[in-house]
């Protein structure tokens, strides 16, 4: 039963313990999660069972973000998306501090998922926040591949050679449709927006053994038959405008559109013809969101949700502040 009247919502977040994790979160973010001696990923925002994220502001905190979804509906999602997803949010937010290369993947998209038996698919893009020097990310092949082909470089060891690879910097932007071979290698920190799925093909782990001392799973029946197998034509980094105090498009795709807003002043965004709840993701320092008569404080690794009932938000930067805008159009 609803007391009081929906508001900004933040979240506290969820910290894995991951083979190849390290220890960027709490010494670039500024985030602590100890006990944990390193942190892979940062769970920002999720609704996945076992893994939701819990409100830690006002008269709602502790309720899941799952709970507030039941009690708010459409008020919190927008018509559209409440009547598409219901109370499935659609979403997973993360922060990822990749301290050594993370396994080759690939994940189904929706139709396969459906059919095998999966929530849904998985589509998603990165957005570099800190690269040691020479760190790569891996996007497709760099030659038009085989099924056979495939199966006989991991045979003989030489997959490694026919990955398209980039190196990453600071502020790249790489967009990763489902059925694209990808990772994240060693060295980089960043934010990742994705369906809600946890469906993920292993496809390589370059040879690594977990900590009991065997091999990681792999998958690859289930990832021959969902990878794209074309040529990664030039860099898989994709172009986008950054404009300093603006609202600049990064990714726009069936599933979700990110924005970035790079503030050194006030910003006022108008929502007040928009039927949907935006996400603002705070990926580098911190400041103040005013929305619903609230003012909350924001800092990078954390996230806020602005209800789609939500006329209006003014963000404050002090003195700076780099927001990922997310939302589902």
């Amino acid at each position: 039963m609803k007391e009081q009247g929906l508001y900004p919502l933040k979240f506290m977040p969820l910290f894995k313990d991951k083979i190849w994790g390290g220890n960027k979160i709490r010494d670039i973010v500024g985030i602590d999660y100890s006990p944990l001696n390193r942190c892979g990923e940062l769970w920002v925002l999720s609704a996945l069972e076992g893994n939701e994220t819990v409100v830690e502001n006002g008269f709602l905190a502790e309720c899941t973000l799952p709970e507030v979804i039941e009690m708010y509906n459409d008020e919190l999602l927008g018509e559209e998306n409440f009547d598409r997803f219901s109370t499935e949010f659609p979403l997973l937010i993360k922060l990822i501090d990749a301290n050594d290369n993370l396994s080759i993947q690939v994940h189904p998209d929706d139709d396969y998922a459906y059919k095998h038996g999966m929530e849904n698919g998985k589509t998603e893009m990165w957005y570099v926040l800190q690269a040691d020097e020479g760190s790569e990310i891996y996007v497709g092949f760099n030659e038009k591949e085989t099924k056979a082909d495939i199966i006989n470089r991991l045979r003989n060891k030489t997959f490694k050679e026919v990955m398209h690879k980039d190196i990453a910097q600071q502020g790249d932007l790489f967009f990763i449709p489902a059925g694209t071979m990808h990772a994240i290698g060693k060295g980089i920190l960043l934010a990742e927006i994705q369906q809600s799925s946890d469906a993920t093909f292993r496809l390589y782990d370059w040879d690594r053994k977990d900590e009991k001392g065997n091999p990681r799973q792999l998958h690859l029946e289930q990832g021959l038959e969902v990878l794209d197998l074309s040529k990664q034509e030039g860099t898989a980094k994709v172009h986008y405008h950054y404009h300093l105090n603006e609202t600049n498009n990064l990714v726009e795709c069936p599933y979700f559109v990110t924005n970035i807003m790079p503030l050194t002043q006030g910003l006022k965004k108008d929502y007040s013809n928009s039927d949907t709840f935006y996400l603002y993701f705070c990926v580098a320092g911190k400041g103040f969101v005013s929305s619903m008569g609230h003012r909350i404080p924001l800092s990078a690794g954390e996230i806020l949700m602005i209800p789609a009932i939500a006329k209006d938000a003014i963000i404050e930067p002090s003195p700076m502040m780099e927001i990922l805008e997310i939302t589902i159009l």
